[in-house]
Protein backbone atom coordinates (compact mmCIF):
# COMPACT_ATOMS: atom_id res chain seq x y z
CA UNK A 1 0.00 0.00 0.00
CA UNK A 2 1.63 3.24 -1.28
CA UNK A 3 1.19 6.49 0.23
CA UNK A 4 2.25 9.97 -1.52
CA UNK A 5 2.69 12.61 1.78
CA UNK A 6 2.61 16.07 -0.24
CA UNK A 7 3.82 19.08 2.61
CA UNK A 8 6.34 21.96 2.10
CA UNK A 9 7.49 21.57 6.03
CA UNK A 10 9.78 18.86 5.28
CA UNK A 11 9.77 17.85 9.25
CA UNK A 12 5.82 17.59 9.05
CA UNK A 13 6.72 15.01 6.33
CA UNK A 14 9.59 13.28 7.66
CA UNK A 15 6.88 12.82 10.83
CA UNK A 16 3.83 11.33 8.84
CA UNK A 17 6.23 9.14 6.57
CA UNK A 18 7.73 7.59 9.95
CA UNK A 19 4.50 7.32 11.57
CA UNK A 20 2.73 4.95 7.92
CA UNK A 21 5.90 3.47 7.58
CA UNK A 22 5.34 2.04 11.18
CA UNK A 23 2.20 0.85 10.40
CA UNK A 24 3.11 -1.09 7.38
CA UNK A 25 2.68 1.44 4.51
CA UNK A 26 5.39 2.38 1.77
CA UNK A 27 5.66 6.39 2.05
CA UNK A 28 7.08 8.55 -1.06
CA UNK A 29 7.10 12.34 -0.35
CA UNK A 30 6.70 15.66 -2.45
CA UNK A 31 7.08 19.14 -1.65
CA UNK A 32 5.73 21.53 -3.90
CA UNK A 33 2.69 21.05 -6.44
CA UNK A 34 4.88 20.41 -9.37
CA UNK A 35 6.31 17.80 -7.71
CA UNK A 36 3.11 16.60 -6.16
CA UNK A 37 1.62 15.63 -9.78
CA UNK A 38 4.76 14.51 -11.25
CA UNK A 39 5.18 12.12 -8.64
CA UNK A 40 1.28 10.89 -8.54
CA UNK A 41 1.29 10.08 -12.15
CA UNK A 42 4.84 8.43 -12.00
CA UNK A 43 4.10 6.59 -8.68
CA UNK A 44 0.19 5.94 -8.98
CA UNK A 45 -0.10 5.72 -4.70
CA UNK A 46 -3.44 4.52 -3.17
CA UNK A 47 -3.53 7.23 -1.38
CA UNK A 48 -2.80 11.31 -1.01
CA UNK A 49 -1.95 13.29 1.89
CA UNK A 50 -1.96 16.76 0.77
CA UNK A 51 -1.16 20.05 2.39
CA UNK A 52 -3.13 22.67 1.02
CA UNK A 53 -0.67 25.36 2.11
CA UNK A 54 1.84 24.48 -0.75
CA UNK A 55 4.50 27.28 -1.62
CA UNK A 56 2.96 29.36 -4.70
CA UNK A 57 4.32 29.37 -7.70
CA UNK A 58 3.40 30.14 -11.66
CA UNK A 59 1.22 28.04 -12.28
CA UNK A 60 -0.15 28.13 -8.73
CA UNK A 61 -0.26 25.08 -7.41
CA UNK A 62 -2.15 24.29 -3.73
CA UNK A 63 -3.48 21.78 -2.23
CA UNK A 64 -7.33 22.69 -3.52
CA UNK A 65 -5.83 22.91 -7.36
CA UNK A 66 -4.07 19.42 -7.36
CA UNK A 67 -6.99 17.76 -5.68
CA UNK A 68 -8.85 19.00 -8.17
CA UNK A 69 -6.46 18.19 -11.12
CA UNK A 70 -6.08 14.83 -9.61
CA UNK A 71 -9.72 14.33 -9.36
CA UNK A 72 -10.62 15.32 -13.14
CA UNK A 73 -8.58 11.62 -13.78
CA UNK A 74 -8.72 9.44 -10.97
CA UNK A 75 -10.80 8.44 -7.84
CA UNK A 76 -7.48 8.05 -5.71
CA UNK A 77 -8.44 8.71 -2.04
CA UNK A 78 -7.29 11.92 -0.67
CA UNK A 79 -6.74 13.58 2.55
CA UNK A 80 -5.93 17.59 2.85
CA UNK A 81 -3.85 18.48 5.98
CA UNK A 82 -4.24 22.18 6.97
CA UNK A 83 -3.92 24.52 9.83
CA UNK A 84 -7.11 26.17 8.50
CA UNK A 85 -10.00 25.94 10.35
CA UNK A 86 -12.41 28.30 8.39
CA UNK A 87 -15.86 26.29 7.18
CA UNK A 88 -15.56 27.43 3.76
CA UNK A 89 -12.23 26.21 3.13
CA UNK A 90 -13.69 22.80 4.60
CA UNK A 91 -16.21 22.68 2.74
CA UNK A 92 -14.20 23.72 -0.57
CA UNK A 93 -11.87 20.70 -0.52
CA UNK A 94 -14.56 18.30 -0.10
CA UNK A 95 -16.50 19.31 -2.61
CA UNK A 96 -13.20 19.43 -4.61
CA UNK A 97 -12.79 15.62 -4.19
CA UNK A 98 -11.42 15.45 -1.31
CA UNK A 99 -12.37 12.17 1.33
CA UNK A 100 -11.26 13.75 4.56
CA UNK A 101 -9.63 17.09 5.97
CA UNK A 102 -7.85 17.25 9.01
CA UNK A 103 -6.38 19.92 10.57
CA UNK A 104 -3.06 20.33 12.13
CA UNK A 105 -1.99 20.09 14.84
CA UNK A 106 -2.86 16.41 14.91
CA UNK A 107 -1.46 13.22 16.71
CA UNK A 108 -0.09 10.73 14.95
CA UNK A 109 -2.24 8.06 15.84
CA UNK A 110 -5.70 9.89 14.63
CA UNK A 111 -3.77 10.37 11.01
CA UNK A 112 -3.16 6.56 11.14
CA UNK A 113 -6.79 5.97 11.94
CA UNK A 114 -8.29 8.22 9.27
CA UNK A 115 -6.10 7.04 6.79
CA UNK A 116 -7.24 3.38 7.75
CA UNK A 117 -10.99 4.24 7.76
CA UNK A 118 -10.62 5.93 4.32
CA UNK A 119 -9.34 3.26 2.87
CA UNK A 120 -12.21 1.33 3.83
CA UNK A 121 -14.41 3.44 2.60
CA UNK A 122 -13.43 3.71 -1.09
CA UNK A 123 -12.71 0.01 -1.10
CA UNK A 124 -8.84 -0.54 -0.73
CA UNK A 125 -7.17 -3.10 1.43
CA UNK A 126 -5.93 -1.68 4.62
CA UNK A 127 -3.40 -4.71 5.01
CA UNK A 128 0.03 -3.60 4.86
CA UNK A 129 3.01 -4.89 3.28
CA UNK A 130 4.63 -6.13 6.82
CA UNK A 131 3.82 -5.83 10.46
CA UNK A 132 6.45 -5.27 13.32
CA UNK A 133 6.80 -5.85 17.12
CA UNK A 134 9.98 -5.33 19.15
CA UNK A 135 12.88 -6.44 16.64
CA UNK A 136 10.22 -8.79 14.72
CA UNK A 137 8.85 -8.38 11.06
CA UNK A 138 6.60 -10.25 9.25
CA UNK A 139 6.12 -9.77 5.28
CA UNK A 140 2.26 -11.42 5.37
CA UNK A 141 2.07 -11.75 1.47
CA UNK A 142 5.40 -13.29 1.25
CA UNK A 143 4.79 -15.88 4.61
CA UNK A 144 8.53 -14.77 5.74
CA UNK A 145 9.79 -13.66 9.30
CA UNK A 146 12.87 -11.24 9.80
CA UNK A 147 14.88 -11.33 13.11
CA UNK A 148 16.65 -7.95 13.65
CA UNK A 149 18.33 -7.00 10.38
CA UNK A 150 19.13 -11.10 9.55
CA UNK A 151 17.87 -13.09 6.93
CA UNK A 152 14.35 -13.39 6.04
CA UNK A 153 13.60 -17.37 6.86
CA UNK A 154 10.21 -18.75 5.07
CA UNK A 155 7.22 -19.68 6.72
CA UNK A 156 4.76 -22.35 6.27
CA UNK A 157 0.69 -20.80 5.54
CA UNK A 158 0.24 -22.40 9.24
CA UNK A 159 3.35 -21.06 10.63
CA UNK A 160 2.47 -17.67 8.59
CA UNK A 161 -1.27 -17.51 10.08
CA UNK A 162 -0.14 -18.01 14.26
CA UNK A 163 2.28 -15.16 14.08
CA UNK A 164 0.09 -12.37 12.37
CA UNK A 165 -2.31 -13.46 14.68
CA UNK A 166 0.16 -13.52 18.07
CA UNK A 167 1.46 -10.21 16.42
CA UNK A 168 -1.79 -8.64 15.96
CA UNK A 169 -2.77 -9.32 19.70
CA UNK A 170 0.88 -9.14 21.35
CA UNK A 171 1.13 -8.49 24.52
CA UNK A 172 -1.93 -10.30 25.53
CA UNK A 173 -2.73 -14.11 25.84
CA UNK A 174 -4.70 -15.15 23.51
CA UNK A 175 -6.86 -18.59 24.65
CA UNK A 176 -6.06 -22.14 23.28
CA UNK A 177 -9.58 -22.26 21.88
CA UNK A 178 -9.64 -18.88 19.96
CA UNK A 179 -6.07 -19.64 18.47
CA UNK A 180 -7.58 -23.03 17.23
CA UNK A 181 -10.27 -21.65 15.60
CA UNK A 182 -8.12 -18.93 13.96
CA UNK A 183 -5.77 -21.45 12.89
CA UNK A 184 -7.67 -24.39 11.58
CA UNK A 185 -11.16 -23.08 11.97
CA UNK A 186 -13.78 -24.73 14.18
CA UNK A 187 -13.50 -28.58 14.99
CA UNK A 188 -10.31 -28.36 12.12
CA UNK A 189 -7.17 -28.59 15.31
CA UNK A 190 -6.68 -29.50 18.67
CA UNK A 191 -3.89 -28.22 21.57
CA UNK A 192 -1.51 -31.01 20.54
CA UNK A 193 -1.68 -29.57 16.49
CA UNK A 194 -1.25 -26.24 18.46
CA UNK A 195 1.49 -26.86 20.69
CA UNK A 196 3.75 -29.03 17.81
CA UNK A 197 2.84 -25.35 15.97
CA UNK A 198 3.92 -23.14 18.34
CA UNK A 199 7.24 -25.46 18.77
CA UNK A 200 7.81 -24.94 15.26
CA UNK A 201 7.55 -21.46 15.36
CA UNK A 202 9.88 -20.72 18.11
CA UNK A 203 12.50 -22.92 16.57
CA UNK A 204 12.46 -20.08 13.75
CA UNK A 205 12.35 -16.80 15.55
CA UNK A 206 13.12 -16.87 19.39
CA UNK A 207 17.19 -17.88 18.93
CA UNK A 208 17.73 -14.91 17.60
CA UNK A 209 15.24 -12.51 19.67
CA UNK A 210 15.57 -14.43 23.02
CA UNK A 211 14.85 -13.11 25.55
CA UNK A 212 13.27 -9.76 24.48
CA UNK A 213 10.80 -11.28 22.38
CA UNK A 214 9.07 -14.49 22.86
CA UNK A 215 5.76 -17.01 22.48
CA UNK A 216 4.76 -17.24 26.20
CA UNK A 217 2.83 -20.02 27.22
CA UNK A 218 0.44 -19.71 30.14
CA UNK A 219 -0.16 -22.94 31.04
CA UNK A 220 -3.87 -24.01 30.91
CA UNK A 221 -4.89 -20.69 29.54
CA UNK A 222 -2.61 -20.19 26.00
CA UNK A 223 0.05 -18.39 24.05
CA UNK A 224 0.89 -14.61 23.44
CA UNK A 225 3.76 -12.75 21.88
CA UNK A 226 5.54 -11.10 24.63
CA UNK A 227 8.57 -8.75 25.16
CA UNK A 228 10.76 -8.87 28.31
CA UNK A 229 10.60 -5.89 30.96
CA UNK A 230 14.12 -4.75 29.58
CA UNK A 231 12.49 -4.01 26.46
CA UNK A 232 8.81 -2.29 27.08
Amino acid sequence: MKILVVDDDRVLADLVDFTLRREGFQVIQAHDGQSALRRWKEEQPDMLILDVNLPHAVPKLDGFVICQRIREEADTPIILLTVREEEDDIVRGLQLGADDYILKPFQPRQLVARVQAVLRRTGKTTTPDFHTFGELTLYHERHEVQVKQGERVPLTSLENRLLAYLMLHAGHILSYEDIINHIWGPGGGNREMLRQLVRRLRGKIEPELSPSVFIENLPGVGYGLSRSDTEN
